[in-house]
């Protein structure tokens, strides 16, 4: 009698931690990254890190630059890293006081240099035009590329990026 007591009491102590863990997994707050316009939402992607960066055709250079950022605990999100296939987009283009280094090999892109550390930029949201000229594109790690100009089709093509939070 005692060892099923002993049985069952260390049963309900498991059944109480594993319901303790879901109820706590479950009262966290899910981010997302959306995507909307006049129209409303057009995407939502689920953060499950606390980066991502937008990808577009440089409009003087005609060659990919990235811009990557890093999420911050009130939900803004701050630019910590330029990238690009080509060295005067860093240089030039962005005026950024550090040299730039060759990114990595798993990198999308062929440099990477850190913003003006004088001039950070962080936002609450961000309008950028979506337009097939600039390519934009999310890069969320964990999902797919999303392009945005076909978002938009032929309507107004700025759209708005922001943080959400769901609990």
């Amino acid at each position: 009698m005692r060892r099923t007591a002993a049985v069952v009491v260390a049963l309900l102590v498991c059944l109480g931690t594993l319901v303790g863990i879901a109820a706590g997994n479950a009262g966290s707050p899910q981010r997302f990254l959306t995507v909307a316009n006049d129209d409303g939402e057009l995407a939502s992607l689920p953060l499950t890190g606390d980066t991502f960066a937008v990808s577009y055709r440089n409009s003087i250079y005609q060659t990919l630059a990235e811009e990557r950022y890093e999420v911050q605990p009130d939900g803004s999100y701050r630019l910590v890293q330029i990238a690009a296939d080509q060295l005067a987009v860093l240089e030039e283009y962005y005026g950024v006081p550090d040299a730039p280094t060759p990114a990595g090999p798993k990198d999308r892109r062929n440099y990477v240099v850190p913003p003006n550390p004088e001039r950070p930029v962080v936002f609450d949201t961000l309008s950028i035009a979506a337009t097939d000229l600039g390519q934009r594109t999310l890069h969320v790690p964990g999902q797919p590329p999303l392009e945005l100009w076909p978002l938009v089709g032929n309507s107004n093509p700025f759209v708005v990026l922001d943080i959400k939070e769901i609990q």
